[in-house]
């Protein structure tokens, strides 16, 4: 909606991971070279872990799109609350093998058929697996145990990328994993960005899309969003959609901190499951304790002594009537908007 306003070729800050978005930041940089690094090793576990958001799941799309398709063979599983016998299971599907009715034995005769298969091809597997942080002890143990799955000269053409929240470092130190640990050949923690890098990411990925200043971010814009986003690129998406989204109903050509200031407590009060009901009480329950300064207390005496708090909740009186004033105005430019759409359909 808001990329034709802003004449964008597409949308910027789609939460989808996307590999022609990816922003080489410090970090992000860092960590490709690990899992670079990783990958020439040729076998055992490379490990990226990261907040939510921070860009593990885009940073291996990046890598997946410069590696040579005729050399990998990619296998994902992203489904990790399982046991270990389901994990074993999920990978075999995922390099295509068919694990319905077969044993283990079986199975891993058949996997093992695969990688000699593949390795006279000239092809190595790799196996990427998210959400880590939810993976039992069990099931990493059956990674490792696929892991020494090996062919002809004890070569395992097998690598595997384990992405997961920071909690996962915590469960790889368990004393029970002490043997996956010693097969991990590359780590890195995946940190946010900081403020100027938001903003270079920011610009990146509306420069991505055609962006050619309009509309324009000042800077308290720019520190806005790092403050509300703790420079977490998921969060800088989801926050940056919703500012253009409003920026466009409101036919912006600027976009500043006070719009960002305003659409992140509105995207706050989404989240939370707030609604223009609870706002129009806050705001009731605002002016009657205002009505009762006016009127209590003596009068004028009485607001001579309350007088700084009375300024303070006559400033919330109006913020609240301003947010309220502002989504009616943007929910009106909607239906018009979703109006003229239907009648030129029709």
């Amino acid at each position: 909606m808001y990329e034709k306003f802003y004449d964008f070729t597409a949308m910027p800050f789609q939460l989808t991971p996307d590999s022609r978005f990816f922003f080489g930041s410090k970090g992000h940089s860092r960590a490709i070279a690990h899992l670079i690094y990783g990958l020439s090793q040729g076998e055992g576990f490379i490990i990226v872990t990261g907040e939510v958001g921070a860009g593990k799941t885009t940073l291996v799309e990046r890598l997946w799109s410069e590696l040579d398709r005729d050399t990998y063979t990619l296998a994902r599983i992203n489904t990790t609350q399982v046991s270990g016998e389901d994990l074993f299971r999920l990978t075999m599907n995922a390099f295509g093998i068919n694990a319905a009715g077969l044993d283990k034995a079986t199975l891993l005769r058949d996997f093992q058929d695969m990688l000699r298969a593949y390795a006279a091809g000239g092809r190595r597997c790799l196996l990427v697996v998210d959400e880590a942080q939810n993976l039992s002890l069990q099931a990493l143990e059956e990674l490792r145990m696929l892991s020494n799955v090996t062919i002809e000269g004890g070569h395992s053409p097998l690598q595997t990328i384990l992405l997961g929240q920071p909690q996962f470092r915590r469960k790889l130190a368990s004393p029970d994993l002490d043997q996956l640990r010693q097969r991990v050949l590359a780590s890195y923690h995946l940190g946010p960005l900081s403020e100027e890098e938001t903003r270079a990411y920011v610009e990146y990925r509306l420069n991505a899309v055609g962006w050619h200043g309009n509309p324009g971010f000042t800077d308290g814009a720019f520190a806005a969003i790092h403050r509300y986003t703790g420079g977490i690129p998921r969060r800088i998406n989801r926050l940056c959609s919703r500012v253009l989204l409003y920026g466009s109903l409101e036919e912006a050509t600027t976009i500043t901190g006070p719009m960002v200031d305003n659409t992140a407590a509105e995207l706050q009060r989404d989240l939370e499951g707030g609604s223009e009901d609870g706002v129009a009480a806050r705001g009731n329950d605002i002016a009657a304790r205002l009505g009762e300064a006016l009127t209590g207390g003596g009068g004028f005496a009485f607001q001579e002594e309350r007088g700084p708090g009375l300024a303070a909740l006559e400033r919330r009186v109006q913020a609240l009537e301003e947010a309220v004033a502002r989504r009616e105005r943007v929910f009106q430019r909607l239906l018009d908007m979703f109006s003229g759409f239907n009648a030129g359909r029709s």
